[in-house]
């Protein structure tokens, strides 16, 4: 049985138009594809909703993204497109779900296919997940941003899971755009060497958050800027934790801001513009708010495995000091924000203590603070601290592996560190520049934005003061 739709879509109607779709008992497989004139500026994403669905945020129903990626899938009882969800196919109406990123002022018709099949298919079933942990306490790396095919990337699982262990990372979170379907291959494949963290990125126009740690799957479908405040209930509900990413052009955060657990300051190389990222965070920081710093690569693993370089998986790294390695010390430390973020899996180690607090905690005493940091792999580079109004110390790195103490006046709401390039400058600029190979800087940055800013190569969380 075959349908044709055609669907006429404006510039000012919103973020999303919902198309529904009448389907039969014994159904067994859904087929849709969509066609648009792509001239101009004209992006319209896909995506499919089941009869379970409810308005915004909805707890169940979510049967596929894949936005602007396809423009076409299936889903079925047995199998589904990446991005899609397979198994039972209820009698109803379903929605196939139009996301209207860029549509030009004259509007767009969108012709859509609907193929549906009723020939015997067996059950799907997941592989169960792994409960998998290493109960020896340290310091673990790991990234926190990164894509498959199952979104926008080209790379499948596979591919994705043997380059994380190929860099030395210790738990990946695999975060899709608004899908969690690739949960299929990673929750069974999770191990004590290299655990992966359930993630799913929530994307819209007007900003972008990680979900870490969320059962099942979270609605992205914010269509007011006061939702935010919804999704960040909708998170919690569902036992995660909620992160804003790349708070810098060109996707910075537009939604009002909802009580978040982590911001990743740092996205990328250092020079794809995220001196903006840091200079909001600790803007938050300022207004009281305590939030986790964290980084991640948003690496879209490619079609085969490529060399790791300055822009690849793992760069930067986030790491967190855990009791053990499993996905709910991972969590925790997160959201106490018991860790720093590092140029690369091998990049400085950064630790901070302050009075014997670590970072993440809460410094009660007054008077002045006596600070520790132990550093190693940054030699010749130097050691910022910063505070509410700015760098408050600064110290040069003698050594590889050195620890710095000092005696500080009691700071102005919060303190962390940060190692700067120094001695370590020059190559890891030529490293940077080499890699783009005459393509364009990223996120809009100039040469003039690289010559004047400085390359940081390590931060850590802040010790607040009590």
């Amino acid at each position: 049985m075959t349908q044709a739709l055609t669907v006429r879509v404006t510039a000012t109607e919103g973020p999303y138009r919902p198309v529904p779709v009448e389907i039969p008992p014994g159904t067994t497989r859904i087929d849709v594809a969509m066609a648009y004139a792509k001239a101009g500026d004209c992006i319209i994403d896909l995506g499919l909703m089941d009869p379970r669905a409810t308005a915004f945020p909805s707890p169940a129903g979510f049967r596929g993204w894949s936005g602007g990626a396809r423009d076409a899938f299936f889903v079925a009882t047995d199998d589904a497109t990446p991005g899609y969800v397979p198994g039972p196919i209820p009698a109803g109406t379903w929605t196939i779900l139009l996301g209207l990123y860029r549509v030009p002022p004259s509007g767009a018709e969108v012709a859509l296919t609907i193929r549906l099949d009723d020939a015997p298919r067996p059950a799907w079933s997941p592989e169960p997940a792994a409960d998998a942990r290493h109960p020896a306490p340290g310091w673990y790396r790991g990234d926190l941003h990164c894509h498959t095919r199952h979104s926008d990337a080209r790379g499948g699982p596979e591919l994705l899971h043997e380059a994380a262990r190929q860099a030395g990372l210790r738990f990946l979170a695999v975060t899709d755009h608004n899908t969690t379907t690739q949960r299929r291959y990673f929750a069974p494949r999770s191990s004590r060497d290299l655990v992966f963290i359930r993630g799913e990125e929530v994307t819209t126009a007007e900003g972008h958050a990680n979900v870490f740690g969320a059962e099942g799957w979270i609605d992205f479908r914010l269509t007011a800027p006061a939702d935010a405040h919804l999704l960040a209930e909708a998170v919690r509900r569902a036992g995660g934790l909620l992160s804003i990413n790349h708070d810098k052009p060109p996707i910075p955060w537009r939604h009002e801001l909802p009580a978040v657990d982590c911001m990743e300051a740092w996205q990328s190389h250092w020079f794809a513009g995220n001196w903006i990222s840091l200079a909001r965070y600790d803007e938050r920081l300022r207004e009281g708010r305590r939030i986790s710093l964290i980084g991640g690569s948003d690496w879209h693993q490619p079609a085969a495995l490529a060399p790791s370089g300055p822009l690849g998986l793992g760069r930067p790294a986030t790491a967190l000091w855990l009791p053990e390695l499993s996905e709910r010390a991972v969590l925790r430390a997160l959201r106490a924000g018991h860790g720093y973020v590092t140029e690369a899996p091998d990049g400085p180690h950064l630790a901070v203590t302050a009075g014997g607090v670590p970072m993440g905690g809460t410094h009660s005493g007054g008077g002045d603070w006596t600070v520790e940091a132990e550093i190693r792999g940054a030699a010749g580079d130097r050691l910022v601290w910063v505070d509410a109004g700015g760098t408050v110390a600064e110290q040069k790195i003698p050594a590889e592996d050195w620890t710095a103490r000092l005696t500080l006046p009691s700071p102005d709401r919060f303190l962390r560190a940060e190692i700067v390039a120094a001695a370590s400058r020059p190559r890891l600029e030529a490293e940077f520049l080499q890699t783009l190979d005459g393509r364009s800087l990223p996120a809009g940055v100039t040469r003039g934005d690289i010559a004047a800013q400085e390359l940081r190569r390590a931060l850590g969380n802040p010790i607040y003061v009590g």
